[in-house]
């Protein structure tokens, strides 16, 4: 009899000596998944404004209500959601209001793809015709003005 309990208890303490033994494992695996994951960024919002020519109002209109395809994917890959374009006239003239935010690590390197993307730059060749870049933009060459953000909540 008492040789049963011995080998209860040697069979008892394997089989817990494994359990912790798959256990630590496990718990290993998942602490190491956890830290290669990186922590969740937080968006960088990015808003701009320029004009839009009124004779080319409707084409922009239109061009927009049907986005092509390669254009919106280059659009997700260089790591830019929430992505709009408004639309406001002020003192009788239009003005464009865009507002994206972007989630990537490296925003000129994204911006830097995107603009080499050749789907992207016949896009532009559409698009930059209608639009009227204030006078700061313009004076860089650019097309859109970036926005000062002076309030935010969530």
């Amino acid at each position: 009899m008492n040789q049963n309990k011995t080998r209860l208890t040697s069979a008892t303490f394997f089989y817990v000596l494994a359990a912790l033994v798959i256990f630590s494992s496990c718990k290993e695996k998942n602490t190491v998944r956890e830290n290669d994951v990186p922590p969740a960024k937080k968006a960088q919002r990015y808003a701009m404004v320029t004009g839009l020519n009124p004779e080319k109002e409707a084409y922009y209109r239109q061009l927009h209500a049907d986005a092509w395809q390669g254009v919106l994917d280059k659009i997700k890959a260089c790591h830019i959601e929430n992505y709009s374009i408004y639309l406001k006239e002020i003192d009788g003239r239009p003005y464009l209001f865009s507002y994206f935010e972007y989630v990537g690590n490296d925003f000129e390197g994204d911006m830097q793809k995107m603009s080499e993307d050749s789907i992207t730059q016949r896009w532009w060749k559409e698009t930059d015709p209608c639009q009227v870049p204030l006078p700061d933009a313009a004076k860089e060459n650019k097309i859109w003005s970036p926005m000062e953000e002076v309030f935010h909540t969530d």
